[in-house]
């Protein structure tokens, strides 16, 4: 991680009212060069249906990547950067972890929702997992932590996702933090 980039201690317990959502290939790979991995129209949908109307909190290059850099319609934008100057309209800044999770610890549910770096940083504190796992290997840089691997998730729940216009098939998965 660069001195600019967010970052927080290990996990004690998680934060029930924290929730991460991420569409990842089998590698759990999730981008390149800034750019989601596969097209994925039901994910979206997915997507908007659990963050719309809650808060999102995301890092500076998550945003920088929505059209236009623009916050999300109908949600909180939570935006983490260390850069004491960045200050984009229609989101609330915080300018460390600590901050961020100050700020939205009164929500009802909080969607952390990339990029790379404040996923590997607040995965552990959420609660839930929603990951579209789309069914195909692509050339990534970033990745999602392997939550098939850490002892601390569990399955909670599987749906049937079906296949994106390019043929990949893909699933809806949800996991939950063990108590």
């Amino acid at each position: 991680m660069s001195e600019n980039e967010p970052q927080v201690k290990e996990a004690v317990t998680f934060l029930p009212n924290l929730h991460a959502i991420v569409a990842v290939c089998d590698d759990w790979g999730i981008g390149k060069d800034g750019d989601m991995l596969v097209r994925n129209r039901e994910d979206m949908r997915s997507f908007v249906a659990h963050t719309k109307g809650h808060t999102v909190l995301m890092g500076r290059k998550t945003l920088e990547s929505f059209p236009d850099a623009k916050p999300l319609v109908d949600r909180r934008n939570v935006v983490i950067s260390r850069d004491p100057s960045y200050a984009p309209e229609g989101v609330e800044m915080a300018h460390s972890l600590e901050e961020a999770l100050e700020l939205v610890c009164g929500d009802d549910e909080v969607w952390v929702i990339g990029g790379g770096q404040v996923y590997q940083a607040l995965v552990p504190l959420c609660a839930t997992a929603v990951v579209t796992k789309n069914h195909c290997v692509r050339e990534a840089d970033t990745f999602f932590p392997d939550l098939d691997a850490d002892p601390a998730w569990h399955v909670s729940e599987v749906a049937e996702g079906g296949a994106t216009k390019a043929g990949i098939e893909f699933e809806f998965v949800t996991y939950e933090q063990s108590a």
